[in-house]
């Protein structure tokens, strides 16, 4: 057993070319293997995936049981006599304008996900974007002021195509306004990063910072002194 778990392999780390905005070359960058190395699991990245989806439902659908329709209160005609089917009430739901049987009632579909299948999931769906090819990391983001065409000339100039996940840091106020207007392009905060988004692209922009944030974490004040 003790042989068989040394014999296993690590995952290779991937590397990866740096891009300028302009689309030259600024060096290269290791992607950490425990994000972008691993191998994928389908069935924790779709159960996350389902979480996620679920948590944005409202869920404040509601209907009206016979219980609670207006009215109702008397019996339709007499029970024996008349010839047509016994009635109780109008409220039955086989009348028209009558309550909903097992109708939706509002609820919560939010879902407990584990921290460690949603980290799981998240390394998944990164491994399989850069098993392809398609992370694509920028030096930094210099727009000098928003302006669309200017984003769309810098994800061509960086080979970005197709559905674009743009991930942005706080002062890529300039950058997000830039991309915002683009129909294929998606930004988000390099703390949202999800499974949900990443696999709905097709293409993942880091820049050098927020690839640092996605793996290594937010520093905090204490690390940055204890780094010193």
């Amino acid at each position: 057993m003790a042989e068989a778990q040394s014999s296993k392999k690590k995952p290779a780390k991937k590397t990866v070319t740096v891009k300028t905005q302009q689309g030259t070359d600024a060096g290269k960058v290791v992607l950490a293997a425990d994000l972008f190395s691993v191998e994928p699991n389908i069935a924790v990245m779709h159960q996350v995936v389902t979480a996620q989806l679920a948590a944005k439902r409202a869920g404040t659908h509601s209907t009206k049981s016979r219980s609670e329709v207006r009215g109702g209160g008397a019996k339709p005609w007499r029970q024996k006599g008349t010839g047509r089917a016994r009635a109780g009430s109008r409220n039955s739901p086989i009348w028209r304008g009558g309550g909903i049987a097992h109708g939706p009632k509002p609820r919560d579909y939010s879902q407990r996900t584990p921290k460690k299948m949603i980290k799981l999931a998240l390394a998944g769906a990164l491994s399989d974007r850069a098993s392809e090819g398609n992370v694509i990391v920028v030096d930094e983001w210099s727009f000098e002021t928003p302006k669309t065409k200017d984003a769309s000339a810098a994800l061509e100039a960086i080979g970005a195509a197709g559905k674009v996940l743009v991930v942005l840091d706080d002062g890529d106020g300039n950058a997000q306004k830039s991309f915002r207007n683009l129909p294929h392009v998606s930004c988000l905060h390099s703390s949202e990063l999800n499974t949900h988004d990443i696999l709905d692209s097709d293409v993942v922009v880091f820049t050098k910072a927020t690839l640092d944030y996605a793996t290594t974490g937010p520093q905090t004040t204490s690390d940055n002194e204890e780094e010193k």
